[in-house]
């Protein structure tokens, strides 16, 4: 899974505070996040156990 802020349609939006991205990565604008499937899965158990917020990524189309 590649997460690639400049192809986010919520980028520069107040939801960039709380995405997930901006959460475990800390990251610079302009970051890409790539994580791999076991990664993900993780994310995603986290996600619905309620420690980690939901990933607010939409894909510019």
């Amino acid at each position: 899974m590649l997460i690639d802020c400049d192809t986010c349609v919520m980028q520069a939006t107040e939801a960039c505070g709380d995405c997930v991205v901006t959460f475990i990565h800390g990251r610079e604008p302009g970051d890409a996040v790539v994580i791999d499937v076991e990664e993900e899965r993780v994310i995603r158990r986290f996600t619905h156990a309620g420690l980690l917020p939901d990933l607010r990524h939409r894909r510019a189309r």
